[in-house]
């Protein structure tokens, strides 16, 4: 059955806005420090008037209270990014691996939260923004997962618990999907083309910009609607992925490599 179209958010581009960039799933860890260097290097060097992190910009997040361990990860890249994103506004709506972020974390960088999804009106056109995860609808356990995930009583409860309680439970959720992608057994599910067509119709659309899947491609629909998915960022791949999708008032187009 396909997702029923949820609320949509609608954020109207400044008249000065001539482009703006998106990316997403990043995973950024401590052990991935090319990919938060190469971030970086396209934070302070792009053109975009804005910047769109579309989810998964870190690899796990168990709360904001994380921010405050001295010389800790998250403080480390919250500092880095707090000096990019005043250089231009920078936006970041939640993923499935980060969406305990709150508003401590946008407080420190100056990154704005964008609600899922988020319709952008930019240079006349109308862009559905979504991280993606919500619209795998074959993968029915995390459906179910991300249902409990995103209640805020449940949030509530898991961030009552000791931070070093919740970075356990972050190894452990992390170590078992790399399991089950080893062991050729996760779940590779990609968007549902109904849901798709409704949420497009229902936010009038012309295009759909998504992360989560890691198949990076750019779509065409019928009526003549798009479907751009963003690619992850793995800087030890062969070759290098990193990269963003630009839009502006002549469509979209891909940068290949960040900076």
């Amino acid at each position: 059955m396909p997702a029923p179209a949820p609320a949509i958010a609608e954020l109207s581009a400044p008249a000065h806005w001539r482009a703006v960039d998106c990316l997403s799933d990043l995973h950024l860890e401590p052990g991935t420090p090319d990919a938060l260097a190469a971030l970086l290097r396209h934070l302070h060097a792009t053109a975009a008037d804005a910047v769109f992190i579309l989810g998964d910009l870190f690899e796990v997040w168990v709360g904001d209270d994380a921010l405050d361990e001295p010389g800790g990860f998250e403080a480390h890249c919250a500092a880095l990014l707090g000096q990019a994103a005043r250089l231009r506004p920078t936006f970041f709506m939640h993923g499935n691996r980060d969406f305990l972020i709150g508003p401590a974390f946008a407080e420190r960088t100056g990154i704005a939260l964008l609600a899922d999804p988020t319709l952008l009106q930019l240079a006349g056109r109308r862009w559905l923004l979504t991280h993606g995860d919500a619209l795998c609808l074959d993968d029915v356990a995390y459906q179910r997962f991300r249902a409990l995930a995103r209640d805020p009583a449940w949030q509530a409860q898991l961030l009552a618990r000791p931070l070093h309680e919740r970075r356990a439970t972050g190894r452990s959720a992390r170590d078992e999907s790399e399991a089950r992608k080893q062991a050729g057994t996760a779940v590779l599910a990609d968007v549902d083309a109904q849901s798709v067509q409704d949420w497009l119709q229902a936010a009038r659309a012309d295009a759909l910009i998504h992360g989560h899947t890691h198949l990076p491609a750019d779509h065409a629909l019928p009526g003549g609607a798009t479907r751009h998915v963003l690619t992850d960022w793995d800087l030890t791949a062969t070759p290098p992925r990193a990269g963003v999708l630009r839009l502006d008032a002549s469509g979209s187009y891909r940068l290949p490599l960040a900076g």
